[in-house]
């Protein structure tokens, strides 16, 4: 398995596998979400691949101020193999390159993995903080 930067080509494997995962679809879940994304930074979005297929995917990003992560997914068929773990691993050494000394993960409450995931990998839940959000387009 290599972990490495989406190339354009892959954008399609990359929305079927988070279809595919059930990842809660968004407003920017389309080829041109994803383009504009990797012409903001080539390298934000990370793909796990085996065998020339994309079987996880992890985005990561840096303001500044704070490193995040979001859309960690992980083929179904792949998953219990530290493929997720790998990702993550890979995008907390990309924030420390660039200067980042705290990360947040965005994870899906309902999702029954998600939290104790994020949770087994150091990360903690404030329960002191409500993440709001507003589509803009």
């Amino acid at each position: 398995m290599d972990v490495r930067g989406c190339r354009v080509d892959e954008l399609e494997q990359v929305l079927h596998l988070w279809r595919a995962a059930g990842a809660e679809p968004t407003v920017t879940d389309d080829v041109a979400g994803l383009r504009a994304l990797l012409e903001f930074c080539p390298e934000s979005l990370l793909v796990a691949v085996e065998g020339g297929a994309v079987v996880g995917t992890l985005i990561w990003g840096w303001d500044g101020w704070r490193g995040s992560f979001y859309r960690l997914a992980v083929d179904r068929s792949f998953q219990r193999r530290g493929i997720a773990t790998a990702l993550v691993r890979e995008g907390e050494r990309r924030l420390l390159q660039v200067g980042a000394r705290r990360a947040a993960a965005i994870a899906v409450g309902s999702a029954d993995c998600a939290v104790p995931f994020w949770t087994a990998a150091g990360y903690a839940a404030q329960g002191d903080r409500v993440r709001l959000v507003k589509n803009l387009a």
